[in-house]
C-alpha cells in the first residue's frame, strides 16, 4: 500500500467506522426474512448516487440565484435560514433519497414486509451521509469528524424510516404511492430542515430541543420495529400452529 493511498484511508476512518457499525447494527435490526446482502449493497449504493443528485440540484439553483449560504444567512436573516431550510434543505435532501427508493427498490421481489421499507430507505440514508460526511471531512478536526460519522447518519436514517416505512406500508397493500409519498415528504423535508435551522442558526441553548427531538424519533422508530418483529412472529407462529389439511 502506497503511503497516499495509506493516508486517505486513515482520513477516512471516521467515516468507514461509524458507517460500518451501523451498517452491522441494521444487518441484525433485520433478522426477520433478512433483505439479500446484494439488494442492501444497491441500496446504498443509491444513496450515494442521491448524493451526487442533490449536489446538482444545488448547482442548478445557483445558476438561478437560489442557492444561499446557510451560515451566512444564519448571522443574517433567520427567517431566510428557516424557509431555505425547509423548502430547499429539506425537500432536496428527502426528495432525492425518496427517487430510488420508488423507481428501484419497490420493485424488489423481495420487499415483502413493511420492515423492509425502514431497512431500504435506511441504508438509501446511509449511502447519502456517507458521502456528505466525506463532503465535510476538510472542515472537521478529527474529534468532530467521528462525532459527525455517528450522529449524522441518525438524523438522515430517522428521517427516511419515516418515509420508507409509510411508503413501503402503502405499497405493500396496493394503495396510491402519490399521496402518502406528498404527505411523508412534506413532513420529513419540514423535520430536516428545522432540524438544520436549529443546528445552524440557533446553537447553544436550541440545540438540545433538536437533539431530543431526534432522541424522541429515534425512540419512537425503535418502538415501531419492535412492534413489526411482534407482529411477524406472530403470524410465523399461527402459521405453525394451524392445523393441516389432509388428503
Amino acid at each position: 500500500m502506497s503511503a497516499a493511498v495509506f493516508y486517505y484511508a486513515v482520513c477516512l476512518l471516521p467515516v468507514f467506522i461509524p458507517l460500518l457499525f451501523w451498517v452491522a447494527y441494521h444487518w441484525h435490526v433485520d433478522r426477520h426474512l433478512p433483505e439479500p446482502a446484494s439488494h442492501l449493497i444497491l441500496a446504498f449504493l443509491l444513496g450515494v448516487l442521491s448524493f451526487y443528485i442533490g449536489l446538482f440540484l444545488y448547482w442548478s439553483l445557483g445558476l438561478i440565484n437560489l442557492r444561499f449560504d446557510a451560515y451566512s444567512l444564519a448571522t443574517t436573516n433567520l427567517a431566510g435560514l428557516f424557509a431555505y431550510a425547509v423548502l430547499v434543505i429539506g425537500v432536496i435532501e428527502e426528495a432525492v433519497k425518496i427517487l430510488p427508493f420508488l423507481i428501484i427498490v419497490l420493485r424488489f421481489r423481495e420487499f415483502d414486509e413493511p420492515i423492509d421499507g425502514i431497512i431500504y430507505a435506511s441504508f438509501i440514508a446511509l449511502g447519502f451521509s456517507a458521502l456528505e460526511n466525506i463532503y465535510y471531512l476538510d472542515s472537521l478536526t478529527t474529534a468532530q469528524a467521528y462525532a459527525r460519522g455517528f450522529a449524522g447518519p441518525v438524523v438522515h436514517i430517522v428521517f427516511a424510516s419515516i418515509w420508507g416505512y409509510h411508503i413501503g406500508k402503502a405499497h405493500l397493500l396496493g394503495k396510491s404511492l402519490i399521496p402518502v409519498t406528498l404527505i411523508t415528504l412534506a413532513l420529513t423535508a419540514f423535520l430536516h430542515g428545522a432540524y438544520d435551522f436549529i443546528a445552524i442558526g440557533l446553537p447553544g441553548t436550541a440545540l438540545p430541543f433538536v437533539a431530543l427531538l431526534i432522541v424522541g424519533l429515534w425512540i419512537a422508530r425503535l418502538f415501531l420495529i419492535r412492534d413489526l418483529h411482534l407482529a411477524a412472529d406472530q403470524l410465523l407462529l399461527a402459521a405453525k400452529n394451524a392445523p393441516k389439511s389432509g388428503i
